[in-house]
This record gives structure tokens, C-alpha cells and sequence, in this order.
């Protein structure tokens, strides 16, 4: 992502905030795992948050939270707080920007809709500072370091703990319970996530020692996997689905949790029980199936491959939070069950 440049009036206000905000804040000590509360206070702030683009001092309990990047949102909403802001989403979200599970979770509480704001190309300082917040939360995102400089200069702004887009899911919720004081409802959600996958597990014995591959396509002559740790893999272990042994031994992309294998490899993936993958609309697909490389892999050859075209739907299931899970399992449960029978019911000579 490109250096980001401040508008004129953003950066004056930006400036302003930032003096007003070194006058009145002091460092807290952070601990091992990247925050603590400062000795004696009663509801746990201050707290000091670490992140690779550097520390966020929380004085008090937030009360009006921009979110930035992806999954934060639903986290705040399930611990009771309505984010101010929350940064549009332009390919997975509905005809307004917004997810659709952080929009019905919303409106089912009968609360407001946050403002939406931009942070592709460039983020939106501007529209941020006019919010007016007391916490920008960006653990899962892509924020440079430039970025990080100018919006802690509105407010205290929590990045990610590692590389930018690879905070794995549990620990952002953590970083987002630290963030408002509600470290112990943090954990209790990501004991229920892992129990509501774990049910789903429990229920279908059948997922035990069924293989996968997560696929990504783009285009013809392109074919890459997803590997364990990033979420879209994740949430199918986590229902007892094994990724392919073949999967780990490739590559990883620097920077990402994925690896490119070409579509001349794509033997590799003849011992996947099911492959996963999502296209724009049929007609990719049809492009993407006329391959006779990708056409050959078994998966897709006898019909145990699990696709999507709904853009809402590949946007939830590549993230495991709160408001997601549940919305997804829903479809995703039988889908993945059908896909099973048919791997079950194949010919031994198929397989």
C-alpha cells in the first residue's frame, strides 16, 4: 500500500490533536504479552497496547470506537460497545458498504449504525478526526507506519502485533478485550467460538479424516492454497476437517499465509478429499474449470469441491469472529456435508 498523504485541514487538526494528546498523556508499563493496567486502577486503565507500529497508552474505558480493517467491529459489538465508525466494505458488504452481520446484529439491538469510513487507497484521517474518537482499534489491517503516526495523533490507535493482515483471530480479540476493558468477556468469546466449531465437530463424526485444500484461482493459469492459520482454513479444522499434509510443505508467500503452487502443480492436490474456493460469478468458473490441469484435480473432477459466488459469504467465512461464525454456519454445514457424501459415495477407482 502507498505512503498516505493528509489533507491540509486534516493534517493541521491532526496536529493539533497530537499536541493535545502528548500533553495529556503519560506511558503505562507494558508487560510480556504487550499490555498491562497501571497498578491500582480499579476498572483496569490506564492500559499500554504494543503493536509493531508502536504503543497505544488508553487512559479510560473507550466510549466512541473507529474500527479499521477487518473483524475488529464484530468483536466491539459482542462486548457490548457500537463502534462511531467502521471502514466500509466495498466487495463483501451490502448495497450501503456495510456487513451484513455487523448490520443485523445492529438493528436486532435496536442500535445506530456506525458512520462508515474509508482506509483504501488511503485512509480517511480527515472523516476519522470529525468522528471524534477515543479509540481506533486496526489490529487486523493494513496500515503503514505512516498511517499509524497520523491517526494516533487523533487518538490512541491499536495495529497489529506482528505482520500487517496476520493477527491470528483468537489473539485479536484478546488485543480488542485489552483495548476495552473487557478482557475476561474476550476469552469467554473465544471459548465460545472454538465450542460453537467444536459442536459442529461433535455432530459430524463423518468430517473426521476428511482432507482439504483451500483454493485461490483469480484468473486462468493461476492457482494457489491457503494455509493453516489463516482463518478461512482455521474455521474448517476447527469443525474437524484436516488440511491436505501436502499443503504445509509448500512455500509460504513472504507476507501472507499462502503459498502459489501454478496450476502446472496442481497434482499435488490429487489426495484432497474436498477443495475449497469461491469465484465471481459461473462464467469464471467455467473459464477457471476449462483448464484441463484444474479440471483434473479429483476434487473438482467428481463434484466434492465446495464453492461460492456470493461475495457476503467468502468475505464472513474468511474471518472467525463473534458476529461471523454463526452467520455462516448456517449454509456452510450442509455444504461442507454434502461435499463429504459425495467423496464417500465415490467409486474406489475415483479417488
Amino acid at each position: 500500500m502507498p505512503d498516505k498523504h493528509l489533507p491540509p485541514l486534516a493534517a493541521a487538526a491532526a496536529g493539533m490533536a497530537l499536541a493535545a494528546t502528548l500533553a495529556g498523556c503519560s506511558a503505562a508499563p507494558v508487560d510480556p504479552d504487550g499490555a498491562r493496567a497501571s497498578a491500582g486502577a480499579s476498572d483496569g486503565f490506564p492500559v499500554t497496547i504494543a503493536s509493531s507500529l508502536g504503543s497505544a497508552t488508553i487512559e479510560q474505558r473507550p466510549a466512541r470506537v473507529v474500527t479499521i480493517g477487518q473483524g475488529s467491529a464484530d468483536t466491539v459489538v459482542a462486548l457490548g460497545t457500537t463502534p462511531v465508525g467502521v471502514e466500509v466494505d466495498s466487495w463483501g458488504g451490502d448495497g450501503d458498504g456495510y456487513q451484513p452481520w455487523l448490520r443485523e446484529a445492529l438493528e436486532e439491538s435496536g442500535e445506530e449504525l456506525p458512520a462508515l469510513i474509508t482506509a483504501t487507497p488511503e485512509v480517511d484521517v480527515e472523516g476519522i478526526l470529525e468522528l471524534e474518537p477515543d479509540l481506533i482499534l486496526a489490529p487486523q489491517s493494513g496500515i503503514t507506519q505512516a498511517d499509524f503516526d497520523l491517526l494516533s495523533a487523533v487518538a490512541p490507535t491499536v495495529a497489529y502485533p506482528g505482520d500487517a493482515w496476520s493477527t491470528p483471530w483468537d489473539e485479536q480479540i484478546r488485543i480488542i478485550g485489552q483495548a476495552l476493558g473487557e478482557s475476561d468477556d474476550a476469552e469467554a468469546i473465544v471459548r465460545d467460538i472454538r465450542d460453537e466449531l467444536r459442536a459442529v465437530a461433535d455432530q459430524n463424526p463423518q468430517f473426521e479424516g476428511t482432507t482439504f485444500s483451500y483454493l485461490y484461482t483469480g484468473e486462468p493459469g493461476v492457482l494457489g492454497v491457503f494455509q493453516a492459520g489463516e482463518p478461512r482454513v482455521d474455521i474448517l479444522t476447527g469443525m474437524g476437517l484436516t488440511v491436505d499434509p501436502v499443503i504445509a510443505e509448500q512455500p509460504v508467500t513472504p507476507g501472507t499465509s499462502s503459498s502459489l503452487i501454478g496450476l502446472e502443480r496442481a497434482d499435488i492436490l490429487n489426495d484432497s478429499d474436498l477443495v475449497f474456493t469461491w469465484f465471481s460469478d459461473p462464467d469464471q468458473q467455467a473459464a477457471i474449470e476449462a483448464q484441463p490441469l484444474y479440471a483434473q484435480i479429483p476434487a473438482v473432477r467428481r463434484g466434492s469441491d465446495v464453492v461460492s459466488y456470493d461475495r457476503s459469504f467468502v468475505t464472513a467465512s474468511s474471518l472467525i469472529t463473534p458476529l461471523t461464525v454463526p452467520w455462516v454456519l448456517a449454509d456452510f454445514v450442509p455444504r461442507i456435508q454434502d461435499a463429504v457424501a459425495v467423496v464417500s459415495n465415490a467409486p474406489a477407482a475415483s479417488e
